[in-house]
């Protein structure tokens, strides 16, 4: 372990810095602000002891700049001059403990065991973190999210991603179930792509009122409708050189999508109440967790939009199809919220990952954290076990009796049969069973021509 020890006085820091170094530490020591500084930056210790007073500075001053410009640093304060409102301000600024002067060799020892413990569960929390993320730090820092797995179907998203990201012109669909990290994935190919240094643009198709569609996606002039005080710049001129994320493009009105087709093949827009058109460079990905194909049978989505959208199509597969994904997932939040919540990491017992890999996960990955976040808060034991998790009771697990074959089609119409059957063919309580809304059930009803013996 690295350590720092910034004090005005050399006698104390020579001293501590000679016991440090005959315990086995690399220890460095600074008497001015100016080369703490400079040793922070070259050294990169692992542990600042950090005098309060020195000359011309605050000391929790410098801790509060410290702990921002380096998170990973741990700090020991100390001072001749300590009372507790100042304990308690250096703790709450980050600091990892404090050590009244005059202080012995065994004090500062304790204190380095405690220290070294608790670094030692920090790089464990972060080597858990990195393990199994397929992205790299600084693109997870930029999207202040993490793509975690180690199933060959999150492989092959990942690397499709990544190709989406090469082509930085290229429209992309991304379609999966709900909760599966559809707009994550859209990050990701933002982000890791040259347009990153520009914005992200997320828009929900289905949040927009119908009103104001027009002037939400192609801006406005003032004056052209009441209520319109100023220009505006519409979803497509604030995209100008980033990416357009559109939510939910299934819900988008079909006259909506008409103009939508003809932005994204001209790369103009008209704003209401002008005739000019202006350029803009944007890249569109898109996202649903609809059967476009059911709605394109049903005249509720453009085929041509349809197609324009899916010259790269991603398809995230649900929690339950990657069950490998679960228990690197588990450990992921695991860790990350433990840390949130200042406890330590508990274990998880064999027969939390056995069972969560048999759970049919409807909320899939969100459903995960959220069950992981409840499980912590609730659990008082090193051991988190499978009653901390609230699994719903309607909920199936992962059926072992569904017929094992690669006919998807088949296989969907079954689970959709049964599902059904089981509610009492109730579409409400089938629809919650499947994880997928009324609507989607009714739409897959008509697809496999499956007749409801009674209403629900």
């Amino acid at each position: 372990m690295k350590v720092l020890i910034l004090d005005d006085e050399k006698i104390f820091t020579s001293e501590l810095c000679e016991f440090l170094t005959k315990s086995g530490l690399q220890a460095f020591e600074a008497n001015t602000v100016a080369l703490g500084r400079a040793l922070l930056e070259s050294e990169k210790p692992d542990l600042l002891i950090l005098d309060v007073r020195l000359p011309g500075a605050d000391g929790l001053d410098l801790l509060k700049d410290f702990k921002a410009a380096y998170p990973d640093l741990e700090v020991i304060v100390v001072s001749g001059h300590g009372d507790m409102e100042t304990v308690i301000r250096a703790m709450r600024l980050g600091a990892v403990d404090y050590l009244k002067k005059p202080f012995r060799h065994m004090d500062i020892k304790l204190a380095l065991e405690r220290t070294a413990k608790f670094i030692s569960l920090q790089q464990r929390v972060r080597d858990v973190e990195e393990t199994n993320s397929l992205i790299s730090k600084s693109l997870g820092e930029k999207i202040e999210r993490s793509l975690i797995g180690v199933s060959t179907g999150i492989m092959k998203v990942m690397e499709l991603a990544m190709t989406a990201a090469e082509y930085n012109d290229t429209n992309v669909l991304i379609t999966g179930e709900s909760g599966t990290g559809k707009e994550n994935i859209a990050r990701i190919i933002h982000y890791a792509s040259k347009r990153s240094e520009h914005l992200f643009c997320a828009v929900n198709s289905s949040a927009v009122t119908e009103s104001l569609l027009e002037s939400e996606f192609f801006g406005h002039k003032k004056g052209s409708f009441t209520g319109a005080i100023s220009d505006k710049k519409g979803f497509f001129e604030i995209a100008d050189k980033g990416t357009l994320f559109l939510d939910e493009i299934a819900d988008m009105p079909l006259t909506l999508q008409a103009k939508v087709l003809r932005a994204i093949e001209e790369r103009k827009i008209t704003r209401v109440g002008e005739t000019v058109p202006r350029s803009t460079d944007f890249r569109v990905i898109a996202a649903t967790n609809a059967d476009l194909d059911i709605l394109i049978s049903e005249k509720k989505m453009r085929l041509d939009l349809y197609h324009r959208l899916k010259t790269l199509h991603i398809h995230i597969p649900p929690l339950r199809e990657r069950a490998d994904d679960i228990e690197p997932l588990l450990d992921y939040f695991i860790s990350k919220l433990s840390k949130q919540f200042n406890r330590i990491v508990p274990e998880v017992s064999d027969e939390v990952i056995a069972v969560l890999k048999q759970y049919a996960f409807p909320g899939n990955v969100r459903e995960l954290r959220n069950l992981t976040e409840r499980a912590l808060i609730l659990s008082k034991s090193k051991v988190l076990k499978i009653s901390d998790f609230p699994l719903s009771a309607t909920q199936p697990v992962i059926s072992s009796d569904i017929p094992p074959t690669m006919d998807l089609i088949g296989n969907e119409s079954e689970l959709l049969r049964k599902a059904l059957a089981e509610c009492g063919f109730s579409q409400v309580k089938a629809a919650e069973m499947l994880g997928i809304s009324r609507d989607a059930l009714i739409r897959r009803m008509k697809k496999y021509n499956i007749v409801v013996k009674k209403s629900g």
